[in-house]
């Protein structure tokens, strides 16, 4: 199997985000050489609030290339938009999206190996970096979000490796999917079910799904959304 080529593989540093200069590691930069692979992520990347970001269950953050035209369309021109990276991705391909990648598929990449655990939540950290103050939401309602892995074996990983698929625990439930049953048919009863059920998703999503099938009702995103 070919795989999937990496178009670029990056890191971040803490830095000052938006105007009250919050530290964040979403911008992030393009590595020219191998590093490591660790449980908790890539060699030099950092998050400013471990509580909400990183950690094993979201060690890596993919987001599709392909989105970058759709944004554009949207926004217009945006510097951000020019290469890879704009979303805080740590990781950028052409060729799998949240409709084709589901939760415990299994990737070689380079010498490690990871798995799907969740997709992404925006957070207002989006609207900062944008410079615009409805983009998390934007980024919830258009389903371009991107996902996380969890690390199952650490390893040496190379801008030039590719990402082969191994294994597949689930392929119905696409990101595409549980992203549909969380924001859009929100309180559909037998697809919470099914998530919460869901062995290799992360533990916080299947808390999510069941909270909601207990009390019928939708949780308030308004201020991890940022909104005003």
């Amino acid at each position: 199997m070919n795989g999937i080529p990496i178009r670029s593989l990056r890191v971040g540093a803490l830095a000052p985000l938006g105007p009250h200069e919050v530290p964040s590691g979403i911008a992030k930069s393009e590595v020219t050489s191998a590093l490591s692979l660790a449980a908790t992520g890539l060699s030099g990347d950092r998050q400013g609030d471990r509580e909400k970001h990183g950690g094993p269950e979201k060690a890596v953050h993919h987001y599709p290339f392909e989105h970058y035209a759709a944004w554009s369309s949207d926004l217009g021109s945006h510097c951000l938009l020019a290469e890879p990276g704009a979303f805080g991705e740590n990781i950028s391909t052409l060729g799998l999206t949240e409709e084709s990648v589901a939760i415990g598929d299994v990737f070689e990449v380079g010498r490690a190996v990871v798995e799907v655990s969740q997709g992404r939540q925006p957070c207002w950290r989006l609207n900062a970096r944008f410079g615009r103050k409805t983009m998390a939401r934007e980024v919830q309602t258009t389903g371009r979000t991107g996902w996380y892995y969890r690390v199952l074996k650490p390893g040496i990983v190379a801008p030039s490796d590719r990402l082969i698929l191994v294994d597949r625990a689930s392929p119905e439930w696409t990101i595409g999917r549980i992203w549909r049953a969380f924001y859009v048919d929100t309180l559909n009863r037998d697809e919470l079910a099914g998530i919460s059920a869901l062995d290799h998703l992360s533990k916080s999503w299947r808390g999510l799904a069941t909270r909601r099938l207990e009390n019928n009702a939708i949780e308030d995103w308004s201020r991890r959304l940022g909104d005003r």
